[in-house]
């Protein structure tokens, strides 16, 4: 239960060696910056618009496109045929996929990105790991932190499973899609396919192949109306 396999396609990364020896497919979060340490080579083989921050500790590959007002702090290792948007800002402990979309106004750090990703508008990615195909709406976050910064556990069905880490996002499996401004609190896990509709405020573990839906009670009112109340 909580293996890598199961929300992750692991032929959809480069990386998969640090999901090879992992029990649970979050315990991958606590090996990226040794993993980064000891095989990172920085380089830049893209394609740069204007002048965007890239530090001496970031690999970016063929065909990725960086534009100007992308700051890449790294150590970071980004993989081909990338859109690095303005505004993108990618902290320590980044590694991203191939065909991966991160745009403008979104935040990186420690976390895992599989191939085909996009994270195109306004998103925190903290802490957690996309799977292949993934999508975030704008504004989607993934919160990382627990308002009494005590360790995150993950609510299984027959008990919670301590994790061990004060900070941990979420796993999002391969082709879920996020609607847009829809928060996923910590320690949260979403199976593959699923939906989980805009506004959103998602804890837990969610199943593969399902849907998350919110209903709101709208009403709506003529001029007059409103005049009269």
């Amino acid at each position: 239960m909580f293996e890598p396999a199961e929300f992750l396609s692991l032929a959809h990364t480069s990386h998969s060696k640090l999901f090879e020896t992992q029990k649970y497919v979050w315990d991958a979060l606590k090996q990226i910056a040794s993993y980064l340490q000891f095989r990172l080579k920085p380089a830049v083989l893209g394609e740069l618009i204007g002048k965007p921050f890239i530090s001496n500790a970031v690999f970016v590959g063929a065909g990725t496109v960086v534009e100007q007002g992308a700051v890449l702090k790294g150590p970071a290792w980004i993989g081909e045929n990338c859109q690095i948007r303005s505004g993108c800002y990618v902290r320590e402990n980044v590694i991203v996929g191939d065909g991966v979309v991160m745009g403008n106004s979104c935040e990186f750090k420690n976390c895992i990105l599989f191939d085909e990703a996009q994270v195109p508008h306004f998103n925190y990615v903290g802490d957690s790991i996309l799977g292949y195909r993934v999508h975030l709406g704008a504004g989607v976050i993934l919160s990382n932190v627990k308002l009494d910064h005590t360790e995150i556990h993950v609510l299984a069905a027959d008990g919670s499973i301590a994790t061990g880490l004060k900070k941990f996002g979420a796993i999002v499996g391969d082709r879920t899609e996020v609607g847009c401004n829809a928060v996923i609190n910590p320690g949260a896990v979403l199976g593959r396919d699923c939906l989980v509709y805009p506004g959103a405020n998602f804890r837990g573990v969610l199943s593969s192949g399902s849907i998350v839906k919110v209903r709101q009670n709208i009403q709506v009112l003529t001029r007059r109306d409103l005049e009269q109340t």
